[in-house]
Order: structure tokens, then sequence, then C-alpha cells
């Protein structure tokens, strides 16, 4: 007898990420008992940032579905990019990043990762000092 999976439907509910932001659940192991991927939606209201992290062994793309986020990224958080509206971005695997919501209109973003649980692979990083002085006056965004 074939082995037959169950579709999941997910009700969103929301939960405070600990790199900072919003994330309406999505489809994760926790919440649809994925296997190999999550989907999260992210909201990072204005003025705010997220906190310096890294997936552990994980890829994540990210889709921006309305304002703009500044993504400080590589190693050092030395490259820096600003999203809109319509762009897509993609994380290597174990690569530093952190979000930062300057303008005037909450971000929201599609979130998937090859990371099925919520934030088992998330690794806090230390922010760089020479970073710390253009973003440490912004609070990290309810989280």
């Amino acid at each position: 007898m074939a082995d037959h999976k169950q579709c999941a439907v997910v009700r969103t509910g929301q939960y405070e990420g600990i790199q900072g932001g919003t994330f309406g659940t999505g489809i994760s192991a926790q919440s649809a008992g994925a296997e190999g991927l999550c989907l999260h939606r992210l909201v990072m209201p204005a003025g705010t940032r997220g906190r310096p992290h890294l997936h552990e062994g994980h890829e994540s793309a990210i889709f921006i579905q309305s304002g703009q986020v500044e993504v400080w990224h590589g190693e050092g958080l030395a490259e820096h990019v600003v999203l809109r509206a319509g762009d897509y971005l993609y994380i290597p695997a174990d690569t530093p990043h952190m979000p930062v919501n300057t303008g005037t209109e909450d971000m929201v973003c599609l979130v998937a990762r090859t990371d099925p649980d919520e934030q088992e692979g998330v690794r806090l990083l230390d922010l760089p000092a020479w970073l710390a002085a253009q973003v440490d006056l912004l609070p990290v965004g309810a989280g």
C-alpha cells in the first residue's frame, strides 16, 4: 500500500523571531509537518532593524511584498543592498545578514528557507562596531 501524505492548511498566527521582526506562522515542521522547507511572512516595522544572524546550513529566499529594506550581509556585514517591493533576495547558507528598515512604512516580505524548523537554525551574531554607529539607535523590531 502506498504511503499517502496529507496536505496541511495553516491558518496564520504570529511569533516574534529571535532575530527581530514579527513572523506570520506559515509552513514549517511545527505547523505542517514540513520536512525540507519553511515559508513565513515577515513584517518589519518602519524605523526598526533585525539582529545580525545567519541560518546554519540553510539557504533563504526572500520576496519583498511592500515597503523597502536595507540588508547588510556577508563577512563582517560589509556588503549592503536596498530592496524594494517586487525584489527577490537569495541568501546562501551560513551567510551573515541583518535587515534594517529605515523607511517610513512597514516592510512585508515572504521568507522561504531550506530549514523546516522555524527558529532552530538561527544563530545570532555580534553587531560590528563600525555598523553599530549607523544603526544602533534603531530598536530591534519586535523580538
